[in-house]
């Protein structure tokens, strides 16, 4: 069984996939969806959904729009993906991974931060799967993390 939690640079990519540089990134996904079987599940964790989201969000408000094409595009994500909400024990493991990150001196963002890619990795803990990111070195210290360019079809 493979599984794969997109990260939030994928995500945002997917959310504008008629940029010419993120079109390869679709077509990535489109090719997992289309052959699509029960040994392989693509998950779109909720810390993902919150980090992209609240980005595309402050885009429409500054803009006066009540919505954008990108946010709606996420919505139709989360209905296509399997969704991974968040849970008690996930933000409890992402803590420990946040204070073992800070210990061994290999922090993932800064003292005062949430640190989405210690609780994105600690989702990935939980179903044993392998974050699908543009961003290998700050999650590769907790979990498995591959490019999406290196994940084949």
């Amino acid at each position: 069984m493979t599984v794969l939690l997109l990260d939030s640079n994928v995500v945002s990519r997917l959310c504008h996939p008629s940029r010419e540089e993120n079109r390869p990134v679709a077509d990535w996904l489109t090719g997992h969806l289309l052959r699509s079987s029960d040994s392989l599940t693509i998950y779109l964790p909720e810390i993902v959904d919150y980090e992209v989201r609240r980005g595309l969000l402050h885009v429409a408000f500054r803009s006066g729009q009540p919505t954008t094409k990108s946010l709606r595009r996420l919505d139709r994500l989360s209905e296509s993906l399997d969704y991974l909400p968040l849970t008690t024990p996930m933000m409890r493991r992402a803590a420990s991974l946040w204070a073992e990150a800070r210990h061994r001196g290999t922090p993932t963002a800064a003292e005062s931060a949430v640190d989405g890619d210690v609780i994105l990795a600690a989702q990935a803990l939980e179903v044993e799967g392998t974050v699908v990111t543009d961003n290998v070195r700050h999650l590769e210290q907790f979990v498995s993390a591959r490019r999406w360019d290196q994940v084949p079809v």
